[in-house]
């Protein structure tokens, strides 16, 4: 279980004001159950995302674990630039403590999955997004963890590969969580049984994801900028005979 005890996360602004992502959140993620995270834009479900993984801290409140949580896997993902695709998944599997053995399965595996061709062996700042989330998804779901942090990958790469990746999905879904961040809805409702709702500092838990998005539809609906209504001009009276002017005497 992933629990958030009184979470709080802002960013300062101009004039000391405060951004809120998350304030006074308490939570408990569950194992063996998948949460969507939504919300509208900007509202901070990538930043809750890194917090979970610990890849960002939050202003006040903790986060507890004793799970496996792997990093934020997404189009953001990051990696050295300077270094190549395959020197990248070195250095991770040596930080992990793999043998040499273990380390060349895995290499083998990733550059199958990430179909990366001749840019494995080339610097990863060469890369466009969806390749370094493709060599980030490939390599992740080569360690196993008790819960994968998703962001937005289900939009990376082409259709085969999409197909290949959500089968990658399905399978990490029958032995961890995924905690998954998506503006596909349908994807979500697919991959994900719970759901956060986040906006404005506020983050609401619903244990059916349908409700989670019913909701969170709801909010987008009543907070869409209303649409000027552009006034017909008026229609012009065609003159009646008592109202013609003396041109028009002229024509009778």
């Amino acid at each position: 279980m992933i629990r958030l005890e009184k979470v709080t996360k802002y960013y300062a602004m101009k004039g000391g004001e405060r951004h809120y992502v998350v304030k006074d959140i308490d939570l408990d993620i569950p194992m063996n159950k998948s949460l969507a995270i939504l919300g509208p834009n900007g509202a901070g479900k990538s930043t809750l995302l890194r917090m979970i993984g610990g890849a960002e801290a939050p202003n006040s409140g903790k986060i507890i674990t004793d799970a496996s949580v792997s990093w934020p896997l997404g189009v953001g993902v990051g990696f050295q630039g300077s270094l190549t695709g395959r020197q990248n998944l070195l250095f991770v599997c040596q930080i992990n403590g793999l043998t040499k053995g273990e380390t060349n399965l895995i290499l083998e595996k990733v550059q199958e999955f990430a179909e990366l061709g001749k840019f494995f062996d080339m610097p990863v700042k060469t890369y466009s997004s969806g390749m370094r989330a493709r060599l980030g998804f490939g390599l992740s779901i080569n360690f196993d963890f008790d819960y994968y942090l998703i962001d937005e990958l289900t939009s990376v790469g082409d259709a085969i590969f999409r197909k290949k990746a959500k089968a990658a999905f399905e399978e990490i879904r029958k032995r961890a969580s995924l905690v998954f961040v998506a503006h596909n809805l349908n994807t979500l409702k697919e991959s994900c049984e719970s759901a956060l709702f986040l906006r404005k500092g506020i983050a609401t838990y619903h244990e059916s994801v349908d409700e989670g998005i019913e909701c969170y539809e709801e909010f987008i609906k009543q907070h869409q900028p209303k649409k000027a209504v552009k006034k017909a001009a008026p229609l012009k009276k065609k003159p009646t005979s008592s109202q013609k002017t003396p041109n028009d005497l002229k024509n009778i």
